[in-house]
């Protein structure tokens, strides 16, 4: 789920079938879909298919040139599996409609096994997009002497950047950024930033502190483990993250482990199998509706469903990580707070205002329809939320737009109902006391009770959470399974 950055504050939601929904800011869905690519996207039913529709990011011009780009899945030639990365446009008559006929291939890198398959794109505050791949899959990286992700002659298991504005020399449709730090060494890939990645899922730019703007530009990756560690990375220029030879902070590849020009970049953050199997990055929030949260880098693991925070301590540079208590009666002060997400944490997001959410599904399939977006709402904030939000440019909507319902309660709806409920047994004590028999004779009766009495508030239901309907009344959502 991303922003187009152009101050409409839509959200673009993209399924991993490949079809990309707009939600208005209200939070109901156009009906009509914003892209649909499912006859081209690779993706099955099975559980834990990593392939599909994997990642949109637009460009930061985006308001003047309606570009934007893609990442999915796609069957090549003699049905090679490979990865794809395309520029498209939207179309100029409906600014809520991608035109399909715009895609112009970047780039395309061959998928030895359908597993880690990468797919976040990102821009930088230098302007250049940033592309994350995986090792290429199976387990233990085991393509060549030292795998894919320490050859720096492979696009697969790297950091990538390239500079989308202008075509390169060679008649590729990037340019390789001067300043890159492998252009020079021999047999290295000049698009290659940093490279040790397994499979990182989920990275976000820091926008910094919204008054120091301490931390801006800094890019955050969680980066999926093998068999006992997820991590936690700050991507740096030219930085090896240790994989294959490294899982977190242990040894993975002995040999590898103990070579001397390894020279790795530890993680800010690594935790067991114990915690979660399969990290899900985040984002460090910076938003203005829960101040308390500001320079917390939040984030959570697909298939433990713990959500995590960590915070920097400036002095020493380490992060300390606390979980997130998410309406658990237990861990939570306000009493008869209903708890909770669905358990498959897929993917987290930032709204224009630096608002974040996340996005989980309670069954692991790419074409199972029970996806939900949550949004991060501190109970103890100082500012009311939804009071610091700019006003949208207003948009034309092209198609029909699916009313919102909203599948769970805040603290405010939970008072609001309790109010009610003590409003609704007053009046009942007042009706009883209106019935007695010798008022009766004087020809008054019983107030009829309400039609809604006694009912939950229309629009309420138990689960805790966001969700808005997709077609026909439900939303499929995409998911990410991580190997």
């Amino acid at each position: 789920m991303v922003h187009a950055g152009d101050g409409t504050h839509r959200f673009f939601v993209a399924e991993q079938v490949g079809v990309v929904w707009v939600y208005l800011p209200d939070g109901s869905r156009l009906e009509q879909p914003f892209l649909d690519l499912r006859s081209i996207v690779l993706t099955t039913p099975w559980i834990g298919d990593e392939r599909g529709f994997l990642g949109l990011a637009f460009h930061p011009k985006f308001r003047r040139n309606r570009k934007f780009y893609i990442y999915y899945s796609c069957l090549g030639k003699k049905k090679v599996e490979k990865i794809r990365i395309s520029e498209m446009k939207v179309s100029q008559a409906d600014p809520n409609k991608a035109n399909p006929k715009s895609e112009r291939v970047i780039l395309e890198i061959d998928e030895p096994a359908s597993n880690h398959n990468g797919g976040q794109l990102l821009f930088g505050l230098d302007g250049y997009m940033y592309i994350f791949t995986g090792d290429g899959g199976q387990a233990g990286d085991p393509f060549g002497k030292f795998g894919n992700a320490q050859n720096k002659s492979s696009l697969l298991g790297k950091v990538l950047r390239i500079d989308v504005n202008r075509a390169g020399s060679d008649g590729k449709r990037y340019r390789v950024p001067p300043d890159n730090p492998f252009v020079s060494e021999p047999g290295a890939h000049p698009a290659v930033y940093a490279f040790g990645v397994r499979n990182m899922w989920r990275c976000a730019v820091d926008r910094g502190d919204p008054i120091t703007r301490q931390g801006r530009g800094r890019i955050f990756c969680g980066d999926v483990g093998q068999n006992r560690f997820e991590e936690i990375d700050l991507i740096v220029k030219g930085g090896n993250y240790g994989w294959r030879a490294k899982e977190g902070f242990e040894c993975y590849d002995k040999k590898l482990c103990r070579n001397a020009s390894l020279d790795d970049i530890l993680p800010i953050y690594a935790y067991g199998h114990a915690v979660g199997k399969s990290v899900t990055g985040g984002y460090v929030y910076r938003g203005c509706e829960s101040p308390n949260l500001n320079g917390l880098y939040i984030f959570g693991d697909f298939m433990s469903g713990r959500l995590m925070a960590l915070q920097e301590d400036r002095k020493t540079k380490k992060w300390k990580k606390q979980d997130i208590c998410l309406g658990n009666t237990a861990t939570c002060a306000f009493p008869g707070l209903i708890s909770a997400s669905r358990m498959f944490i897929i993917s987290f997001a930032e709204d224009e205002a630096g608002e974040l959410y996340f996005l989980a599904t309670s069954y692991p399939s790419a074409y199972a329809p029970h996806g939900s977006i949550y949004k991060f709402v501190d109970p103890s904030s100082v500012s009311a939320p939804g009071r610091v939000v700019g006003i949208p440019v207003p948009t034309r909507k092209g198609n029909f737009p699916v009313r919102f319902i909203a599948l769970g309660e805040t603290v405010l709806d939970l008072l609001k109902e309790q109010a009610e409920k003590a409003a609704r047994k007053l009046s009942s004590a007042t009706s009883a006391s209106s019935s007695h028999p010798a008022l009766s004779k004087k020809g008054l009766s019983k107030k009829p009770a309400s039609p809604t009495s006694g009912r939950r508030r229309p629009g309420t239901r138990k689960k805790a959470g966001v969700r808005s309907p997709g077609p026909q009344g439900k939303r499929k959502k995409s998911r990410k399974s991580h190997g």
